[in-house]
Formats: structure tokens, C-alpha cells, sequence
């Protein structure tokens, strides 16, 4: 089929992305036949409320001490669903009102929140758990939905994680190759890009344990334009210990929890000295990453909130011996490519098309997921 047979089955999809370091809902529309993006249409951010963001990181500390034993705690995730509900709503509603007559979404794809995952090993298989209130969420869109993205790859034998690359392969696909894209939210993954060879995994901490970190020390949510890190120290012989950790020489597909990796590392040690050395810890994780990547790529494209971090994208470009650009570099909304990955895989996701591959997360073979409320 070619381009313009392609361009029929097109729609205009609009995505949304909760990520673990719970700072707000993106959500983002793209005319998508879940293969490439003919188009770009509005965006919009909504923050939580402190309340929110409370009833969200309970919910995760409820699902880490359930851990899998017994019954999924349903009742202790209700405030929290509530957040998500209103969340995602008031983000639909942004964005339906800035676009065009003919521009009005037909499909959503809505991530949920991550409380908890696991990742498979010889030991145990993989598990992870998204919450939503898809229901809800269907009837306010008015809309069908799809959701529940990851577990039918963990079903299958896959880590579930992560899923992004399909999109960072649409969006690279006229690049010259190989390129890598880095995401930094709450944990960093990397998307390897040669034509269509794609392979895609967690590489490391990103921003979660330095949020963490900032905000168990009561000095705010995270690290404003990495001034904290920038007035620290880097401690080298704590780096150098955390880099001995093992999952760092695992081979790729892999994936992390976002508490796999936490502030408590940083113990001990100064607010300043804290921030400078998880920031690197950050960096170093991603170096490592590449180091594992079948070929030097040319360039890696930086997105995710990290990216706004000077001290983390400092760190990058002094541990990484090739250029590490931002997403804006390329033309990419950064802030909301996650929101539009889910967009396109929901399109995948009904066109019965691969969601994850066996070199992104593991998975035996090409795997379609989601679920469809129609």
C-alpha cells in the first residue's frame, strides 16, 4: 500500500501520558494511520492539583506494599482514579477547544497511570499495572477509547516496556541512520533507529530519584533548571559504586520500575551534593546505555521532561562522545511526544498492528495490544 492509499486510513487521534513523576496529564492530537504522522494538531497540559498528586503517590505506595500478594487493592486506588478522571478530562477538553472544524478526534489512546511494574527474569515473568477509569473517560469523550496498552505484551513473555519506539520510529524515519531517542521522564529508555531495525529499552534512572530526592529534602516537586545539582559536588566514588549495580550490564530488552533506582541512594550526603549526584547518575546511566547499542549512533535526541534540566543535559553531553541534541532541534513537540505515541499505538492498536517488538521489550514476536471500548 502505498503513501496515499495509507493517507486515507489516517484519523485524527488524540493521545494522553501520565508519567511517574506525576507532575500532569499531556494530552495531544496527530492525524495518524498509525505508521507515519501527516499531521501535528493541538496540544494541552493540565497540572495536578498537590491534592492530586497526594492521592496518586498514595495509590503507588499502596500497590508497592501489595506487591502482587493477594487481591489488586482496588478500594485504595480510588482517590487516586478520581484525579486521573478529572485530569484527563479537563485535558480533552483544552484540546477539542483549540481545534478545527475538521480537526475533531475520532479515536483516544489513554496510557493510565503506572502504580507498579515488574520486570520479567529467569526467576518470575514480567508484571505491570496502569490504573484509569476507562469507562468514565469514554463517556466524557464521546469517543472510542483504547487503553490497557502493555499487558497483553507482558502476557505474551514481554518486559512491556518500552512502547514509544514504534513512535520514535515514525517520527525519525527520514533521519539519517542510526540515530538514538532518549527519553527522560521518571526513568530513561532509549530507542535505537537503523531504517527499520528498532530496538528500545530502559536504560537507567532519569528525573524520579532526583525529584525524590529534592522533594523529600522539602525545597519543591523537583530540581529548577538543575540549580541545585550545579551548586553540588559530584561524590565519584558513590557514582562509580551505583554504575556496579547489575542491571547495567544486562543486555537489552530490560525495564525498570521507576523506584528501582530511588533518593535513598543519595543518603547521607548534602542537598546540593544529593542533587549533583544522582544528576550524573542519570547521565552515566544513559552512556551506559548507548555503549550497548549495535552501532555508534549519529546523534541522540533528548525528550521528556529532563531535557529542561541544563545540569542533566550538561552531564549528557560531557558523558556522551557524540551529540545530544533536544527534541526541539528536530522540529518535535518534546513535551508532548509521549501523549502522541499513545495517539499513534491506539491507531496501531485497531488496525491490529505491532505495538512492541522482540528488540524493544522481549516479546517472542511483533505484538499487538489495547483495548478497545467502542
Amino acid at each position: 500500500m502505498n503513501t496515499v492509499e495509507n493517507e486515507k486510513l489516517a484519523q485524527w487521534t488524540i493521545g494522553f501520558m501520565s508519567g511517574t513523576s506525576v507532575d500532569a496529564v499531556d494530552a495531544a492530537m496527530i492525524r495518524t494511520d498509525g505508521v507515519r504522522v501527516y499531521e501535528f494538531g493541538p496540544v494541552a497540559e493540565r497540572k495536578y492539583t498537590d491534592a492530586e498528586r497526594k492521592a496518586i503517590f498514595d495509590a503507588t505506595a499502596q500497590a508497592r506494599e501489595w506487591n502482587w500478594q493477594g487481591d489488586v487493592p482496588h478500594a485504595a486506588f480510588r482517590e487516586a482514579l478520581e484525579a486521573l478522571t478529572s485530569a484527563h478530562i479537563d485535558a480533552f477538553n483544552a484540546v477539542v477547544e483549540q481545534c478545527r472544524d475538521d480537526q475533531k478526534p475520532t479515536l483516544a489512546g489513554v496510557h493510565g497511570q503506572t502504580l507498579l511494574h515488574r520486570a520479567k527474569s529467569t526467576d518470575a515473568p514480567g508484571a505491570t499495572l496502569q490504573i484509569l477509569d476507562a469507562q468514565a473517560l469514554r463517556e466524557a469523550f464521546g469517543v472510542p477509547l483504547v487503553y490497557d496498552f502493555r499487558t497483553a505484551d507482558v502476557a505474551a513473555g514481554g518486559h512491556g516496556a518500552p512502547l514509544a519506539p514504534a513512535y520514535h520510529q515514525a517520527l525519525a524515519r527520514e533521519f539519517d541512520p542510526p540515530v538514538a531517542v532518549l527519553n527522560l521522564g521518571g526513568v530513561a529508555n532509549l530507542t535505537y533507529i537503523h531504517g527499520d531495525e528498532i530496538f528500545g529499552f530502559d536504560c537507567g534512572p532519569a528525573n524520579g530519584p532526583i525529584d525524590e530526592w529534592v522533594s523529600h529534602n522539602t525545597r519543591g516537586q523537583y530540581d529548577a533548571d538543575g540549580r541545585l545539582a550545579a551548586a553540588g559536588r559530584v561524590h565519584r566514588d558513590l557514582l562509580t559504586r551505583w554504575m556496579e549495580h547489575p542491571f547495567f550490564n544486562q543486555t537489552y530488552p530490560k525495564s525498570l520500575d521507576r523506584y528501582d533506582f530511588n533518593a535513598s541512594l543519595a543518603a547521607g550526603l548534602s542537598l546540593e551534593d544529593g542533587a549533583a549526584t544522582l544528576t550524573a547518575f542519570s547521565a552515566a546511566a544513559v552512556a551506559s546505555g548507548l555503549s550497548l547499542l549495535p552501532q555508534p549512533v549519529k546523534k541522540v535526541i533528548v525528550c521528556g521532561g529532563g531535557r529542561h534540566n541544563p545540569t542533566l543535559m550538561s552531564e549528557l553531553n560531557a558523558r556522551c562522545s557524540i551529540p545530544v541534541e533536544t527534541a526541539e532541534q528536530q522540529g518535535w513537540r518534546g513535551d508532548s511526544i509521549e501523549a502522541e505515541a499513545f495517539a499513534l499505538l491506539a491507531v496501531r492498536s485497531v488496525r491490529d498492528l505491532p505495538l512492541s517488538f522482540p528488540g524493544t521489550t522481549g516479546v517472542p514476536e511483533p505484538q499487538t495490544g489495547g483495548k478497545l471500548l467502542d
